[in-house]
């Protein structure tokens, strides 16, 4: 099967079987969004969410956090993991946020990247859900889902896997295929004990055809 084949497919299975794919972290604006991701590295979704309801009444806006210290913001998130380093981010985050952006969340991948705490994936999700810009933020579901169904092939890096994606998506459904990616992954292909069984892509998967079915 050629690979726009196998896309097609794969984008028609979705549609059809996951057609409301957003993220699972609650958010109500950009701000809310930066911290949510920051907070969710390494850390549960469902956790996240436990922690910033008390976070955003404690500081609503990047001006508020700005002014507190990490060892402030410590207190608030401390069930999450690496709470000591993602407090130092939070509010380098929103200090830079302050003196660089006027407290708003810039829309484009070179000034995302200027705060503390955002890389390249952090920059993508914030682009693909807060601005539903064609950003393909790849973690380890993206990374790894792409790989076993076979649409990326060969990729050694995020930024590979990235790349091959965004090239054969159409750019109108390149923030919508990154949740596919994510929940499939978190629920259905997962790292460990894939549940093939429950999977309507295992007739397109190199990596049920390759490993599962010869099992």
């Amino acid at each position: 099967m050629k690979k726009r084949e196998l896309f097609n497919q794969v984008i028609d299975y979705f549609e059809t079987h996951m057609p409301i794919a957003e993220t699972e972290l609650e958010y109500q604006d950009p701000y809310e969004l930066i911290v949510a991701v920051i907070l969710s590295a390494q850390c549960t979704d469902k956790r996240v969410n436990m922690i910033t309801p008390a976070f955003f009444k404690m500081f609503p806006t990047a001006d508020i956090l700005a002014v507190h210290e990490p060892e402030e913001v410590y207190t608030y998130i401390k069930s999450c993991s690496y709470p000591n380093n993602k407090a130092k981010h939070l509010v380098g985050m929103a200090r830079t946020l302050v003196q660089e952006f006027s407290g708003k969340v810039p829309d484009n991948l070179a000034d995302l990247q200027k705060l503390p705490g955002v890389g390249r994936k952090t920059a993508n999700v914030i682009l693909s859900v807060a601005f539903q810009k064609p950003a393909m933020a790849v973690d380890t579901h993206v990374f790894r889902v792409a790989a076993r169904i076979g649409l990326t092939t060969g990729s050694k890096t995020p930024l590979d896997t990235e790349l091959q994606l965004v090239k054969h998506i159409p750019q109108e459904l390149v923030h919508k295929a990154h949740h596919w990616l994510i929940l499939h992954g978190r629920y259905v292909c997962l790292a460990r004990k894939p549940r093939c069984s429950s999977c309507g892509l295992t007739h397109l998967c190199r990596y049920y055809r390759s490993v599962v079915s010869k099992q």
